[in-house]
């Protein structure tokens, strides 16, 4: 529908996770004007590509098309959002035409830098560099893991927010629990340069991912991220981000690596970064929302959600289950002519997979406290039933449950 132009009583930017969830639920509450803006044709399940990378799920099942996942009676503008104007109740379309809308949830997701490492975007999928941030590249990492019997292994993230922020160390358990079932760990040295100045953020769940770091001997260096990648060297240049760091003297170092996988920096979309509705001392270009409602801080009839909302949490499709009955909660309230009332507490989760087959299920607030949701099983530790649950209870309740408005 490039092109066209309309006017909804809610319009939803982003047809991800985000999204979805927001329209099942409207529609299943019974509002009948609403419509969303979304380019690509499919849509994609992203938490099941760490499993990919690590040979554990195939790739295909992860991509589902995007008229197969949209609601029933939600208008679908098959076109890119590029400007929001708040004050006119507008958003602008890549083909040219502006849709108006009487209340507009942002939820657009991330764009993902491959630009802001030089030598990056040259190597990918190739020269032994790969990324479990892409569908297609997260089977190259297995091609990679899988091939490599001696040499370095890098594993990077960086400092700055990302979506799932547990990934780089899933990724990195994956591999060096099959190279150590499968004979090669001795001869492979892998070395996790992360920007975060801790390997996890709430302490209840530190102590089983330091033991597999242990158990692994995996190099740990925080507060280190890659800023440059030298494909014909086979070389990362990482930046010790302050002196002291693990050891750093808050330089440069220079690696040669055998394989590295790579997740890039984050951002919002650019037009989101420069447009009314981001923060203007948020460096990620990151919506301004009240964190408890959701609500703009300063247009009321807009709300966002989802990797690109300017939350102090992680940024998880978990964190997704709990912010969209908020928002749909908040935005039925003022349909109805009511104040908002539902609170987001920051709840987020991120299931950590330890080896091919163990899990740690980390569930906290914003107070970054721990908040299970399963009574009785001990989710701090590394557990079999815990992966099964990412590997085949999460996709289906994804897809049958939480897409379709259902669930909590």
């Amino acid at each position: 529908m490039s092109g066209s132009t309309g006017r909804h009583r809610v319009l939803i930017v982003g047809g991800g996770t985000a999204g979805i969830t927001v329209a099942a639920r409207l529609r299943r509450a019974g509002v009948t004007d609403v419509a969303l803006i979304e380019p690509s044709n499919t849509h994609y399940y992203q938490p099941m590509w760490t499993l990919v990378g690590g040979g554990r799920a195939p790739v295909e099942p992860t991509a589902r098309p995007e008229q197969d996942v949209l609601p029933r009676g939600v208008r679908w503008y098959r076109d890119a959002a590029v400007e929001i104007d708040p004050d006119a109740h507008t958003v602008g379309l890549a083909g040219g035409g502006r849709v108006a809308y009487d209340f507009l949830v942002v939820a657009p997701g991330l764009q993902l830098r491959w630009d802001a490492v030089p030598g990056l975007e040259r190597t990918l999928g190739r020269g032994g560099v790969s990324s479990n941030y892409s569908y297609d590249f997260a089977p190259a990492t297995w091609n990679f893991i899988r091939n490599l019997r001696s040499g370095t292994a890098v594993f990077t993230m960086p400092s700055t927010p990302v979506k799932c922020g547990g990934a780089p160390m899933k990724i990195a358990f994956l591999a060096a629990d099959y190279w150590h079932r499968t004979g090669v760990a001795r001869d492979i040295r892998i070395v996790l340069a992360f920007g975060a100045s801790a390997l996890f953020r709430v302490a209840a769940y530190l102590p089983a991912l330091e033991a597999a770091v242990e158990r692994y001997g995996l190099d740990l260096r925080l507060s280190t991220e890659l800023v440059e990648v030298r494909p014909e060297r086979r070389q990362a240049v990482l930046h010790e981000l302050a002196a002291g760091a693990t050891g750093g003297t808050g330089g440069m170092t220079e690696l040669d690596y055998d394989f590295m996988h790579v997740t890039p920096p984050q951002q919002a979309p650019d037009w989101i970064r420069s447009g009314p509705l981001a923060g203007a001392d948020d460096p990620g270009g990151y919506v301004t929302v009240d964190p408890a409602t959701l609500r703009h801080n300063r247009y009321p009839d807009v709300f966002a959600l989802g990797d690109v909302a300017g939350l102090p949490t992680s940024k998880t499709g978990a964190a997704i289950r709990k912010q969209a009955p908020v928002v749909v909660a908040n935005l039925l309230a003022l349909l109805d002519g009511r104040e908002p009332r539902a609170r987001y507490d920051g709840y987020t989760a991120c299931p950590i997979v330890t080896a091919r087959d163990r899990m740690v299920l980390a569930e906290f607030d914003y107070a970054l406290q721990p908040r299970p949701s399963i009574p009785v099983i001990d989710t701090t530790r590394a557990r079999r039933d815990m992966y099964l649950l990412k590997r085949y209870g999460l996709p289906a309740f994804y897809w049958n449950l939480m897409l379709r408005g259902l669930g909590s």
